[in-house]
């Protein structure tokens, strides 16, 4: 569904990736993890378009899409939910959730239901000014804002930044059961152990902006090699 092949990028004169390569296949849970600095969120930021690449290709569903806008990556069906969860806070929940309706364009279904159903607190707020919410539920608002157009895949941007442990492991766990129940595929970057040993099928790590392994199910078993990848 997505391959980056030799992707630099750069903000002014400084490389932040260098020549990375990244594969996620249709259905899977990858992640990327790294320390902070080693340029996993401009990663995700090249996904979908907001920096393009000095170098190499960005390959989605198929199609060259290294020169797209972010605009053009999302109502083809990319969801993005930035570090930081960035929801409009005068801007009502229901208000922030429509706004993601113009993503994935080819869909016909939105998906208020299911999202509730995942995320109950929503409706139950849903004429909440979003500003208002707790870092854990604007986490929760920014997802299903991603989610509600049905997107064929979903970035998350370390999203257990700034949130209780119990609510970062209910986000973890729902987002195994959108895998599971949309079929909705996922590429997130973390740097929180729990969260990558939950979430991921697999996993990319991350040193000074490139990438220096990858980790299948049995290396993610092995606490004591993801810390070192993750130990400051």
């Amino acid at each position: 569904m997505l391959e980056l092949d030799g992707v630099t990028a750069a903000y002014d004169a400084t490389p932040i990736l260098r020549d990375v390569d990244l594969t996620v296949e249709e259905g899977e849970i990858v992640g990327v993890m790294g320390k902070n600095g080693v340029g996993k969120s401009t990663l995700m930021m090249t996904v979908i378009g907001l920096l393009e690449p000095r170098a190499g290709t960005v390959t989605y569903a198929g199609e060259d899409v290294t020169h797209a806008g972010a605009d053009e990556r999302a109502r083809a069906g990319i969801g993005y939910i930035p570090q930081g969860r960035d929801v409009f806070p005068d801007l009502s929940v229901e208000q922030n959730i429509r706004m993601g309706e113009t993503v994935n364009i080819s869909s016909d279904r939105t998906l208020y239901d299911e999202i509730y159903d995942y995320f109950p607190i929503l409706e139950e707020r849903a004429d909440q000014d979003a500003g208002t919410l707790s870092g854990g539920q604007q986490q929760m608002l920014a997802i299903a804002r991603a989610l509600v157009a049905n997107p064929d895949l979903l970035l998350l941007d370390e999203p257990s930044e700034g949130i209780q442990p119990s609510i970062v492991d209910q986000i973890s766990a729902d987002m195994r059961t959108i895998n599971d129940e949309l079929g909705t595929t996922i590429l997130f970057v973390e740097q929180n152990l729990g969260v990558i040993r939950e979430m991921a099928d697999r996993c990319y790590a991350m040193e000074r902006g490139e990438i220096v392994d990858e980790l299948g199910s049995g290396a993610l078993a092995d606490e004591e090699q993801l810390t070192s990848y993750l130990a400051v």
